[in-house]
């Protein structure tokens, strides 16, 4: 009976400590980490968050390895198998590290991108978590006694084959990188394509920019079609857009009188509707006689290029009725037809 309960208690307190290591692992999960999280967000660093989020299944990791790592020094194994148990949760634990750098970086890339720091989209994230990925992989093949000296050497010459197999995948990356390397196109960007097609750009993968036009649809442009295309981003070199807005009154008016009206509605517009430059003073310029009216425009500027469609929609209201209120007449088309009676 001894014997059988100390057999008992040896494999007993090695599965308790594996047990308590997972249990720890899951209560800092669900009470730690969302204290810290909520640290985080009140905090002045901008990074924090994605560190946080970034440690949420890791941590679970770590604290079963802990207890795994436990579990082994109370079995007493021979110096084999303790060796090889020993070198396998220093691979895990590498590997844990890695995971959980990748998630911090690709987060933190993302984060900065939303900020406007960084110019950190989808393409730019995965490159980079990649990157630690391969980093901690060259980690776990040296402490395994790997040399990597020839899987280098194979990697170059295997690297031509796949290169000349993935030759359009290879070109939308080396697009997509050249086009944020550029920085003339970026995420949250409204351009023009050369097709018409227009929009928010919403990320820049590996293979493809995605466009959000206004209607809510999606645009998928591959990156070396976007890095050849002529493209007019409207939020270069600035986020302030100008407007000129046509407008024409009847032969006959008072053109002083007209353009002190239509600057002080503009100006008016300009201060009072959201998306407005207050500090700009807005233009008018004549271009000339019509065949029915004498034709002017007139200069505004929006904030951003998404608020102008409003501030021209306020203008020609406001300015409609202040024409009709000073007795300034916006001409229609007339067309003068003369009959004449052939002689007998």
């Amino acid at each position: 009976m001894t014997d059988r309960f100390s057999e008992f208690t040896t494999y007993l307190l090695p599965a308790a400590a594996v047990l308590a290591g997972l249990a720890l692992g899951l209560l800092a999960r669900r009470t730690v980490l969302p204290r810290l999280a909520h640290l985080a967000s009140r905090s002045a660093w901008k990074y924090d968050d994605a560190l946080v989020d970034a440690l949420r299944s890791p941590v679970v990791v770590w604290f079963g390895l802990g207890g795994f790592y436990a579990a082994v020094e109370l079995l007493a194994l021979p110096a084999a198998g303790d060796r090889l148990l020993g070198r396998a949760i220093l691979v895990l634990a590498i590997l844990s590290v890695t995971w959980a750098v990748a998630r911090f970086v690709a987060r933190a890339l993302k984060t900065g991108a939303t900020e406007g720091s960084l110019p950190g989209v989808s393409l730019i994230a995965n490159v980079a978590a990649a990157a630690v990925y391969l980093l901690g992989g060259l980690v776990v093949l040296d402490k395994l006694g790997i040399s990597i000296t020839p899987i280098i050497t194979a990697l170059g010459v295997g690297g031509l084959a796949v290169a000349l197999a993935l030759q359009d995948t290879l070109s939308n990356l080396f697009a997509g990188l050249r086009i944020l390397a550029a920085g003339k196109i970026r995420a949250g960007d409204f351009v023009r394509l050369e097709t018409g097609q227009e929009g928010y750009v919403q990320d820049i993968t590996w293979a493809q920019t995605t466009i959000r036009q206004f209607p809510n649809d999606l645009v998928l442009v591959p990156n070396t079609k976007l890095a050849t295309a002529i493209t007019v981003n409207y939020h270069l070199p600035g986020m302030e857009h100008g407007l000129t807005v046509p407008v024409s009154v009847a032969h006959g008016s008072d053109l002083e009188t007209v353009e002190r009206v239509a600057v002080e509605v503009a100006r008016g517009v300009e201060r009072e509707v959201a998306g407005g430059v207050p500090t700009f003073e807005p233009v008018v310029r004549y271009q000339g006689f019509g065949s029915h009216s004498i034709d002017l425009v007139v200069v505004l500027r929006a904030a951003r290029f998404d608020a102008g469609a409003l501030l021209v929609h306020e203008f020609v209201k406001r300015l409609s009725v202040r024409f009709a209120a000073e007795g300034i007449e916006i001409p229609f088309p007339v067309r003068t037809v003369r009959l004449e009676r052939p002689a007998d």
